[in-house]
């Protein structure tokens, strides 16, 4: 079978799925929790070993409810993810809150595009609902790393182009960007800038989480290029299924005279949402197995 045959059918089985009311959808997310916690484990000893970095071993208990809680939500992200490929505006408006979406029109309207500063927190899946709520032109955007697997890298497109947004590979940011720039538009465009860097050699660290974290500086990058403005996107999750998202000048300290100031002061923030609410981060990913 081809790749485009089996895209076809993929899409076909999730937008089946996805046309479950989310009530449906959740209460497979529980059976899920209990599938990949219990019996498949998944990546159980790299999540414990991420909270105990951060948090320490003191409290046990809490620790396991962080956890489990961190699964569920994972689990839940999931399903909410999916469901993407049919869910009508209406639903998505009353589930997706955002704040202060006015400060992103004043950027634009000032002459400035907006570099979008975010991290794997919450369901950022759901974050591209945001472009909903700004009234000024723009181009709106989203940098992205492609898959191993081409097929669930077309699938994965299809589902992050659900409000119109542009999805940009990572290796064609920075041509793109200026492009826009060239024709006279103004992007806000979301880097997800929390991963670990690729590459051999890290050349840029700082403390995050209490611990000695490698950066990508390519959001601060690009925005120098074109003059952009730095916005951070406080995410909280309300209630299951719910989302706040509310929009932060980037403000460096002016004391501060380190290199990439915008981006660290953007990983404290994100680190002051993560001790808000601990489970809602991606503890999963091996954030801390390379060493300065």
């Amino acid at each position: 079978m081809n790749e485009k045959a089996q895209y076809i059918i993929v899409i076909y089985l999730l937008t089946a799925v996805a046309y479950l009311p989310l009530g449906i959808l959740y209460l497979l997310s529980d059976l899920s929790f209990y599938i990949i916690y219990y019996i498949v484990r998944y990546r159980r000893e790299t999540v414990r070993h991420n909270l105990e970095l951060v948090f320490g071993t003191s409290d046990r208990k809490k620790l396991q409810e962080t956890e489990k809680e961190f699964y569920r939500h994972m689990c839940d992200c999931i399903a909410e993810t999916v469901k993407l490929l049919h869910i009508s505006d209406k639903e998505v408006d009353r589930r997706v809150e955002v704040t202060n979406g006015e400060y992103i029109d004043g950027i634009i309207r000032s002459g400035h595009s907006v570099v979008l500063f975010l991290g794997h927190y919450g369901n950022w899946e759901w974050v591209q609902a945001i472009i909903r709520h700004f009234k000024a032109p723009l181009v709106g955007g989203q940098i992205y790393k492609p898959l191993h697997s081409r097929l669930m890298d077309m699938v994965m497109l299809k589902i992050r182009s659900r409000f119109g947004l542009e999805c940009i590979p990572q290796d064609k940011a920075v041509r793109r960007l200026l492009g826009i720039e060239r024709d006279g538009k103004k992007f806000v465009i979301g880097f997800i800038s929390d991963q670990r860097p690729s590459g051999r050699i890290l050349h840029h660290w700082t403390d995050f989480l209490g611990q000695d974290t490698p950066y990508v500086v390519g959001g601060e990058t690009v925005g120098n290029h074109v003059g952009a403005k730095f916005v951070y996107l406080d995410v909280e999750k309300t209630s299951r299924g719910h989302y706040r998202m509310t929009f932060l000048p980037v403000v460096p300290d002016s004391s501060d005279n380190g290199p990439d100031p915008y981006t660290r002061e953007f990983m404290k923030m994100l680190e002051k949402t993560i001790y808000r609410a601990p489970a809602y981060w991606l503890w999963s990913h091996r954030r801390w197995s390379r060493h300065r």
